[in-house]
């Protein structure tokens, strides 16, 4: 009698379990089935889980490889990683790209940004001027309407004045700089300083000195250019109008000596003095003391009346032509550059020095420091100078 009980127990149970494995059977195989074959009514491929993917992995790396197919080695596949990775920029490349930042980093600038950066750039102050580190590329005046030292002279009145909502003080520019100039700006809190500066200027009471970084060594080292300057049209595929100069002698017929002429009614006195501070490897550090006030009146007694144009002056390196300037091999080595990327070289001209005559006070004297690139310049050439302040 328990020996039947066993049995059809023992039955009953093999009977369960083979009704089981048939209903399970079937759905095991149905989801392996769905997972390899896509969706009929979407005819999307289902996701594939992370352990699938890892046995896809493994048995990739385990299949033998095909007859006549060769097993791409690992350097192989390594440089073509390499290949798709741009290479890193060249020194020159980094030189090139540092020039073009330096050159547009404030010409393209919201109005507050630029008058911050005079704010912080103020060297001297009282109650009658204001002086500042003028930045390079930026116009005192734009016609066209764009950013310019002017237009945000009002934001820079208020920044003085501690941002008082209502502020009487202006601010007015007294002493022109041209836009590629960077250094010593003087400006005036009212039109009656305005006007006293103006008599300084007149009457040889304000002394400016600019360095500037020229080609070439002048001979003598030291001296006075008292050429006048005319603007004149330069005829061309590209006609446009330059400064030039307008001498008062000529060299005789003979050859020997020199004849005074007649002066051009249109042309302007233009007296520079000059000093030679260093010189090395094919170029100078002059220091520049304009007398007289005319456009562009150093760049042109440097490239015309001393054939030494100044380090980055594209308008006057060339008498006919507009074209970038030209540098012997020996100055772009040193500079690290080509001749053709030589356009973006920056105009090395730095207001240095301001000194203005004062009536019941000490004279105002004001020196302004170097700008990073024109240090790195003087560095490249070897250049050297007697001020420790500015020396990295």
């Amino acid at each position: 009698m328990n020996s039947c009980r066993r049995i059809a127990c023992s039955g009953w149970r093999s009977g369960l379990n083979t009704v089981f494995s048939r209903i399970t059977t079937p759905s095991s195989s149905r989801s392996q089935a769905t997972s390899a074959a896509p969706d009929p009514d979407t005819g999307e491929k289902p996701r594939l889980r992370a352990i699938d993917l890892a046995k896809e992995v493994q048995q990739e790396k385990t299949k033998p490889p095909v007859v006549g197919q060769r097993k791409k080695p690992q350097a192989e596949a390594s440089g073509a990683a390499e290949a798709e990775t741009p290479p890193p920029p060249s020194g020159q490349q980094k030189r090139v790209m540092e020039l073009k930042r330096f050159s547009l980093q404030l010409q393209q600038v919201h109005p507050n940004v630029l008058a911050k950066h005079l704010f912080r750039g103020v060297l001297y102050q009282d109650k009658d001027v204001v002086i500042t580190n003028k930045p390079y590329g930026v116009p005192v005046k734009d016609d066209c309407g764009g950013t310019s030292i002017s237009s945000v002279l009002p934001v820079l009145s208020k920044m003085m004045d501690g941002m008082k909502m209502k502020s009487d003080s202006q601010l007015i520019p007294c002493l022109r700089l041209e836009k590629e100039t960077t250094g010593v700006f003087l400006l005036a809190r009212s039109e009656e300083v305005v006007q006293h500066i103006h008599s300084l200027v007149t009457n040889n009471q304000v002394q400016r000195k600019y360095w500037v970084v020229i080609v070439g060594v002048p001979v003598p080292s030291e001296g006075v250019i008292d050429i006048p300057i005319i603007e004149r049209e330069v005829p061309g595929p590209r006609p446009h109008y330059k400064m030039a100069l307008s001498p008062l002698f000529r060299v005789s017929d003979t050859g020997e000596g020199v004849t005074k002429v007649r002066a051009n009614r249109q042309s302007h006195p233009a007296v520079t003095k000059y000093k030679v501070l260093d010189s090395g490897s094919g170029c100078s550090l002059v220091e520049l003391q304009p007398l007289t006030e005319v456009k562009h009146q150093m760049r042109v007694h440097m490239a015309l009346g001393l054939t030494c144009p100044i380090l980055g002056d594209h308008k006057y390196s060339h008498s006919n032509k507009l074209a970038p300037q030209k540098l012997p091999e020996r100055v772009l080595g040193k500079l690290g550059l080509e001749q053709s990327k030589i356009r973006h070289l920056p105009l090395h001209v730095l207001a240095r020095q301001l000194t203005l005559a004062g009536n019941t006070q000490e004279d105002i004297n004001v020196t302004c420091p170097m700008p990073k690139y024109f240090k790195q310049t003087l560095n490249r050439l070897c250049l050297t100078f007697s001020d420790e302040k500015d020396k990295l």
